[in-house]
């Protein structure tokens, strides 16, 4: 279907108008302009044996951008590993891929969020005989509170503090075979403790990017959610950043077709320590995605052959118009109901715990 960048342009700004902010959850939704550099703090002291270390990130509230300070949180099984999420330029936009709990450290961009996740796995500490073992040179530990520990500085490290894979100025790496495999492992999604965290951190006005130009005054917490006590601010933004002035800027491919969007990402359920409601939560969780799959495509392939007709016909630009207008209604309809599906599943499952 051929349509001009003008066209494209005026319908694409109509859509980012007409997008709610309960649409724009960071899943299957993208941004079009790039979060700003992770900003340079320290790490609060590890509050006790078995927290683990979730590095602070940037993320999206519908409008702009704000900082989830780092914090140490139990993890919801002994000897599962934090994967960070992390920003990807897509092609035409910026899309967020939620960080998991598992067995080993998977994916996440070749970010260096510093404290351990310097791009590749994690060099933070590991898990042995069902006790976690930190590597002081990278954790600020109390010897007196805990004693699991050791020193290794042979480590990969990435030496930037770009937040995005990819795109202009992004971190230019690819994932190995073995990080590919780890993130196709059953994972956990965050902790309860977690989600009240990032909730906390999205209702806090100064932890947005326009009010503290990418240096948090909270880059850190020593445990979620504790915004009042032993909290650490970041030192220097991670690099110069402004809010965009052409933040409704057409990218290079507009959404208008199912396949204009980021793939679906799989959810897993909150760990309840029941087998078996595990194990059915995770079956809710895999059918839903594959109807949404499904009916993406269903709707991908119906379009098209509207395309294929509206060819035919040697359509007018007014004809164009109103079925691009059209397409982008009904994908934009079909991405919110996805959201709402999603969003009504984790709420069940949540209240079912």
């Amino acid at each position: 279907m051929r349509t001009t960048s003008i066209v494209r342009y005026v319908i694409f700004a109509l859509f980012l108008l007409s997008v709610s902010t309960a649409a724009f959850a960071q899943i299957g939704v993208y941004v079009n302009f790039g979060p700003p550099a992770i900003p340079v703090y320290d790490q609060p002291i590890c509050p006790g044996d078995g927290y683990i270390w979730i590095p602070g990130y940037w993320a999206w509230d519908g409008y702009e951008y704000y900082w989830v300070p780092g914090t140490w949180a139990l993890p919801p099984v002994v000897g599962f590993l934090w994967t960070p999420g992390y920003w990807e330029w897509s092609g035409f936009g910026f899309f967020f891929h939620h960080g998991y709990w598992g067995p080993h450290v998977g994916w996440y961009g070749g970010i260096n969020y510093g404290f351990g996740y310097f791009g590749r796995g994690y060099e933070g500490g590991h898990w042995d005989g069902g006790h976690f073992f930190y590597n002081r040179a990278v954790n600020h530990i109390d010897f007196n509170v805990v004693h699991n520990v050791y020193e290794d500085r042979n480590f990969y490290r990435n030496s930037n503090r770009v937040s995005y894979n990819g795109g202009y100025g992004g971190v230019n790496e690819r994932p190995t075979s073995d990080e590919m495999a780890f993130s196709r492992e059953r994972h956990y999604g965050p902790t309860s403790a977690q989600t009240q965290h990032v909730a906390a951190a999205r209702n806090d006005r100064d932890l947005r990017a326009t009010a503290n130009q990418g240096k948090p005054p909270i880059a850190a917490t020593q445990r979620p959610g504790a915004f009042g006590d032993h909290t650490v601010p970041g030192s220097e933004p991670g690099g110069r950043w402004e809010p965009p002035a052409t933040r409704g800027a057409n990218p290079a491919h507009p959404t208008i077709h199912p396949n204009d969007l980021p793939p679906i990402e799989r959810s897993y359920p909150p760990y309840t320590g029941n087998s078996k409601l595990d194990q059915k939560y995770q079956q809710q969780q895999d059918k839903l995605y594959n109807n949404q799959v499904q009916d993406r495509q269903k709707l991908q392939q119906r379009q098209e052959r509207d395309d294929q007709k509206l060819t035919k016909q040697n359509a007018n630009a007014t004809r164009t118009q109103q079925m691009i207008q059209q397409h982008q209604q009904q994908t934009q309809q079909m991405q919110q109901r996805h959201e709402s599906q999603r969003q009504q599943m984790q709420q069940k499952q949540q209240s079912h715990r």
